[in-house]
């Protein structure tokens, strides 16, 4: 990964916002990204192919979901930046906002399927 591929990743908001909820929560499924950043399943999954492509990201599927998790041969430079960008973003908007919708899904994949 070149660091311009990865600024380049960083530079679309949605991207941006994908990258630090995951940074935080972990591995989320297309449907937890989509009910907490308020946005259509289709943009979310553009954007999500496009940070798999920039090579930021990996998926894996199980049943009828789709989990999408930062790479963990992530270079240290790459994780340094995603760490401290997380913990000085955490409290400003858009990103608080994020993160309180994701809270209380109660249809998170792990308690059942949140696609119905």
């Amino acid at each position: 990964m070149t660091p311009e591929r990865f600024f380049r990743a960083l530079s679309d908001p949605t991207r941006l916002r994908c990258l630090m909820l995951m940074q935080r929560a972990g591995e989320l499924c297309v449907c937890e990204l989509t009910e907490a950043l308020e946005m259509a399943q289709p943009k979310i999954s553009r954007h999500l192919a496009s940070l798999r492509e920039a090579e930021v990201v990996t998926d894996r599927r199980d049943g009828l979901w789709v989990f999408y998790r930062l790479r963990e041969d992530l270079p240290p430079w790459v994780r340094e930046i995603l760490a401290v960008s997380a913990d000085s973003l955490h409290g400003q908007a858009p990103f608080a906002e994020d993160a309180a919708r994701l809270q209380p899904m109660t249809t998170r994949p792990r308690n059942g399927c949140c696609a119905a």
